[in-house]
C-alpha cells in the first residue's frame, strides 16, 4: 500500500504556476493520499472548486475534504443568491471507501502580524483490504512552536478510538444508524501532514517522545517518525533563509508503532515542481 503526504499548496507548483493536473498525477499514485491546502472558491486559483475537480480527474477514487477556514463567497445572480463558501483545509483521496470521517479544529491565537489562519485535521477510517485504517491529515500552524504544542496537545486528546457513534440505537424509527453496524474506529493511526516542524523539535517530540525508536520497545499507543524508523534523512521543504537554501523536513508520515513491522519505505520525489513542498510517500505491507 502507497501512502502519501503532500501539501499541494492549492495547486501552485515550485515554479508559480497554477496546474491543479499537475497536482492530481502525482496524486495519483497513492493508494491513500492525505493532502494539505486545498482550496475551494479563492481568486487565486480561479474559483475553482478544487476537491469538486480532483474528484473528477481521480475517478476511481473516493474523497473527502474538511475546511478549516471557511467564508463567504456567494455572489447575487440575477436577483438569486447564489451561496458559495470560500474554503481551505486538508483532504484524503483513497482507492477504497472512505467509512466515515470528521474534522478535528485546531487551536488558533489571536495575531498582529504575520496572518494566522485556522488549521485542522482530518480523519478518516478507510476499508483498506486488510481492515479498516484510520488515517489522519494533519496542517499545523506555521506561526509558533506554542501554538503547535497546543495544536498537538487538542489532537491527542480529540483522536479517541471510538467512531462517529456508537452504541444501540434506541430510536430506530428515526434511523440513525441506517441499520448499519457500529461504524469500526482501529485504535491504530497514522498522522501524515505538514507538521510545520522539524525532526528534533520540540514539537516533533511532542509526538514520537525522547526515547529513539526501536523494535524490541514497548511503545503502547505511541507514534512513531517513518523517516526515523528507517534510518533515514530527508527533506521535503526548501527555503532561502539569510541567504542560505536550508533543506527541512516540516513533512511527516507518523506511524502507530503497532504498524511499524509492516513499514517497507519512505521517500520523496525530489524533482517533482508540483508544489514548493515535496511529496512524502511510504509503503506499508498492508
Amino acid at each position: 500500500m502507497r501512502l502519501l503526504s503532500f501539501n499541494m499548496q492549492y495547486g501552485f507548483g515550485a515554479d508559480g504556476v497554477y496546474n491543479l493536473a499537475r497536482a492530481a498525477g502525482v496524486i495519483a499514485g497513492a493508494d491513500i493520499a492525505c493532502l494539505q491546502e486545498v482550496d475551494r472558491h479563492w481568486s487565486r486559483t480561479g474559483f475553482d472548486d478544487q476537491p469538486a475537480r480532483l474528484s473528477e480527474m481521480l475517478g476511481d477514487r473516493y474523497t473527502v475534504f474538511g475546511p478549516g477556514f471557511d467564508m463567504d463567497a456567494s455572489t447575487v445572480e440575477a436577483g438569486r443568491v447564489v451561496n458559495r463558501r470560500r474554503q481551505f483545509g486538508p483532504m484524503v483521496i483513497s482507492r477504497w471507501p472512505i467509512l466515515w470521517s470528521r474534522l478535528h479544529l485546531l487551536p488558533l491565537a489571536p495575531m498582529l502580524d504575520p496572518i494566522n489562519t485556522q488549521t485542522c485535521a482530518l480523519e478518516a477510517c478507510i476499508a483498506a483490504p486488510s481492515g479498516p485504517l484510520r488515517v489522519v491529515s494533519v496542517h499545523l500552524a506555521h506561526v509558533g512552536v506554542g501554538e503547535r504544542l497546543a495544536q498537538i496537545a487538542a489532537l491527542k486528546t480529540a483522536l479517541v478510538p471510538v467512531g462517529p457513534w456508537s452504541g444501540t440505537d434506541d430510536e430506530p424509527a428515526r434511523n440513525w444508524t441506517e441499520s448499519l453496524p457500529e461504524p469500526p474506529c482501529p485504535a491504530e493511526m497514522l498522522w501524515l501532514g505538514d507538521f510545520n516542524s522539524e525532526p528534533g523539535s520540540e514539537e516533533h517530540r511532542a509526538i514520537v517522545g525522547d526515547t529513539p525508536y526501536h523494535p524490541g520497545a514497548r511503545y503502547r499507543g505511541a507514534m512513531v517518525d517513518a523517516v526515523a524508523a528507517l534510518g533515514q534523512r530527508l527533506h521535503t521543504h526548501e527555503k532561502l533563509i539569510a541567504a542560505e537554501v536550508r533543506l527541512r523536513q516540516l513533512d511527516h508520515i507518523f506511524v502507530d508503532a503497532a504498524l511499524v513491522p509492516r513499514l517497507q519505505r519512505v521517500w520523496v520525489d525530489g524533482g517533482c515542481a508540483a508544489s514548493d513542498h515535496l511529496p512524502l510517500w511510504a509503503e506499508l505491507d498492508l
